[in-house]
């Protein structure tokens, strides 16, 4: 029965005048994901209006090219996009800036490092994460250099495979943790007023 009037329901109409925008989109879902009902939304960090969403039951690129062709349809200038970790997003993006919420790349290195590493290099890794929604892009930049540089040889340090006696990195999970956060810096970006 909710769904019914959540589905018959008309929002107001608004018109928005088409400008510039920097897209934050995000989907959710009410109950249960399994009951295959949420709604993907839109939404311009800086008028914090939202501009476009649409009920669905999974989420797909392919709702998100739709909310974005009809955003460009509708002379909306996209400067810029903020999505959450899935990767398959960042395609359906690619002739935009895109950012990654702060907080799923927070939980990306806890995965890789956990809530309590035990490695010098990853705890101090955990501590410049700690810090990514509170400093600019330039400076949490310097200090993965400057981290990197302290710990390159613990990272790089390669381990033999006694079977098939090919090398691998000792360290494999602190070193792809590193290429994967050196890579995303190194891909468009949005301005570092937005990483707050």
């Amino acid at each position: 029965m909710i769904r019914k009037q959540i589905f018959e329901y008309q929002p107001p109409f608004n018109t928005y005048d088409p400008r510039e925008v920097i897209v934050v989109a995000d989907a959710t879902f009410f109950g249960r994901r399994r009951d295959k009902f949420g709604v993907l939304v839109f939404k311009d960090i800086i008028s914090n209006e939202i501009l476009i969403w649409k009920y669905i039951e999974s989420e797909t690129i392919k709702d998100y090219n739709h909310l974005k062709h009809e955003l460009l349809h509708s002379s909306f200038n996209i400067k810029g996009v903020v999505i959450d970790g899935k990767r398959s997003l960042f395609r359906a993006f690619d002739d935009f800036p895109v950012q990654m919420w702060h907080f799923h790349q927070k939980m990306i290195v806890q995965r890789y490092i956990t809530r309590h590493p035990k490695l010098e290099a990853s705890q101090d890794l955990k501590k410049i994460v700690s810090r990514l929604t509170s400093t600019t892009q330039t400076y949490f930049t310097n200090s993965l250099n400057k981290w990197y540089s302290i710990h390159e040889k613990f990272i790089n340090e390669k381990s033999l495979n006694g079977t098939t006696c090919k090398e691998y990195f000792t360290h494999r999970k602190l070193t792809k943790l590193h290429q994967g956060i050196t890579k995303s810096l190194k891909s468009k970006l949005i301005d570092d007023y937005l990483l707050h």
